[in-house]
């Protein structure tokens, strides 16, 4: 690791994944404030392209060969991972991390992933390394408005979240929401995560924006809020139109078909060909309105709201805010989400969020 001495711009570290739309952004606001990653990914065109045109390092490597991969990582302090779907690079990219000494970032909201992590932080601990997914938008803003709930009603033993955002799909993000639509939804009750269908619960909430028809879907907070609140029972919800509920509910009936690999592959192929994320100028004029509610034995209820930037410019700000923070921090070492991590004011810190407000 790095010593605190160190500035970010002296350490090496890497992001991996740089040749995609979130992650080419963040390697461009990384050159902007003055820190030199070295950009890596699959794709050799697109990641020398950026690497010459930015002045930075680069590598072309795929995570299959888990000692290419090591070779790779070895001498890193950190890996920025912003690679999706995570469920296929998240596992073989912890484990170089965990042989290699460098600590873990990435931008996910897949629970399994959130889970993996978890299920390393022994591993972590003993390496001294820092495991960290979820820095970017998933799942920064609600698991820092969950710790804040928390600390308001330390008995709560409910807690919902949920954010209304308008800002599109990117590729990366489209082939994850694909993948989970097959496994249906989640929520956790009791301590556990449990399957629900898709749509499982509908209410009204005001997201900080005017009331609106909600449904639950199996969001990242379902791991990774317990792990930071202690709440046995976690939903998560998103705003939608009465068709796009209607549509929801009929999809259970398909997951099984949505499952198959090929039907995947075919749906894959298809996003990648058509999907382009928000550009700047839709980023800059779609903010996300994050709510959070928890409740208590007693029935007494808190509930809190903050405006965000756009999902993908708070994954910018947001994941390079935490790779800041670890290169200059020494942080114990071991498994952790961003409100763990840094504390529920990373919210407040990044660009365009407003004030935290809790009633």
């Amino acid at each position: 690791m790095g010593s605190k001495n160190n500035t970010p711009a002296e350490l090496r570290w890497m992001i991996y994944g740089a040749n995609g739309y979130t992650g080419e952004l963040i390697a461009r606001e990384a050159v902007r404030r003055g820190f030199k990653p070295i950009v890596a990914g699959r794709n050799r065109g697109c990641v020398e392209a950026l690497a010459h045109e930015l002045g930075l390092e680069f590598r072309v490597f795929g995570l299959a060969d888990a000692t290419v991969l090591a070779e790779q990582i070895e001498g890193l302090s950190l890996v920025l991972n912003c690679a999706g779907p995570f469920s296929a690079t998240a596992a073989p990219m912890m484990e170089a991390c965990l042989r290699s000494g460098a600590h873990y970032l990435d931008i996910t909201g897949e629970i399994a992933v959130f889970e993996l992590a978890q299920s390393l932080a022994n591993r972590a601990e003993q390496a001294g390394v820092v495991l960290c997914p979820g820095v970017g938008f998933d799942v920064i803003p609600t698991d820092c408005v969950a710790a804040a709930l928390k600390t308001t009603l330390p008995d709560a033993t409910h807690l919902a979240l949920g954010f209304d955002s308008r800002s599109g799909f990117s590729p990366g993000t489209a082939k994850t929401s694909v993948e989970g639509l097959a496994q249906g939804g989640k929520v956790r009750h009791d301590g556990r995560i449990v399957s629900v269908p898709l749509a499982y619960k509908v209410r009204r909430i005001d997201f900080g924006d005017g009331e609106k028809d909600a449904m639950t879907i199996p969001w990242g907070d379902v791991s990774t809020a317990y792990h930071t609140t202690g709440i046995p029972n976690i939903e998560v919800f998103i705003p939608g139109s009465p068709s796009i509920i209607t549509n929801a509910k009929r999809a259970n009936y398909i997951r099984p078909l949505l499952g198959i690999a090929w039907v995947q592959r075919l749906i894959k192929t298809r996003i990648a060909k058509t999907v382009r994320g928000p550009s700047e100028k839709k980023r800059a004029h779609q903010p996300t309105f994050v709510w959070g509610e928890v409740v208590n034995a007693r029935g007494e209820k808190k509930t809190a709201r903050i405006r965000t930037a756009n999902g993908y410019s708070l994954t910018v700000t947001g994941s390079l805010a935490v790779v800041d923070y670890l290169m200059k921090s020494g942080s114990v070492a071991g498994t952790y989400t961003p409100a763990k991590l840094v504390g529920s004011i990373l919210v407040n810190q990044l660009p365009e969020s407003g004030p935290l407000q809790i009633s």
